[in-house]
């Protein structure tokens, strides 16, 4: 199924959706949409600045640069990079799926996308001095580096399956 097929469905499904919940409650189904549209307005700044990174790096990077450091050639030094870049970010999962699917189509590899989405969601070196706060240094460390590492073997199975 292409891309503008299933967007198309996936809309037609959501506007039946939405028709069922008006059918069974408008007051529930108005009072969603309204949260709906907060929360779309909350998230606008982290689109906005995902947009903009990925035209500076579109901009700055070319295809050939990217191949090199991610692409399928860069073996596992392009892992680690994505997964230790991922590590650190501190974006929400949902605005990393955009900048992944752009360096994909400009030459990163499969498994380099993985890293950096698992270990984006997995690993949290920005957050660390909280977690040390709340569940121990020890703890909080081990359950860093074995994210850390679980996150870069399911980025190689991933490269397996998919690659």
């Amino acid at each position: 199924m292409s891309a503008s097929l299933l967007a198309v469905v996936i809309n037609i499904f959501v506007l039946v959706c939405l028709s069922v919940s008006f059918l069974k409650s408008k007051e529930k189904s108005l009072q969603g949409l309204r949260i709906a549209v907060k929360s779309f307005i909350r998230m606008m700044p982290y689109l906005i600045i995902i947009v903009l990174i990925i035209g500076i790096m579109q901009g700055f990077l070319s295809n050939d640069i990217i191949t090199q450091y991610l692409g399928e050639s860069s073996g596992f030094s392009g892992v680690l990079l994505a997964g230790i870049t991922g590590a650190v970010l501190h974006i929400p999962a949902l605005f990393s799926f955009p900048l992944i699917a752009s360096l994909i189509e400009s030459g990163a590899s499969i498994m380099v996308a993985a890293a950096f989405i698992t270990t984006l969601t997995m690993v949290g070196f920005v957050t660390l001095p909280f977690e040390i706060r709340v569940l121990g240094k020890k703890f909080a460390a081990l359950r860093n580096l074995f994210s850390f590492l679980i996150a870069l073997l399911i980025a190689v199975i991933m490269g397996v399956i998919l690659g």
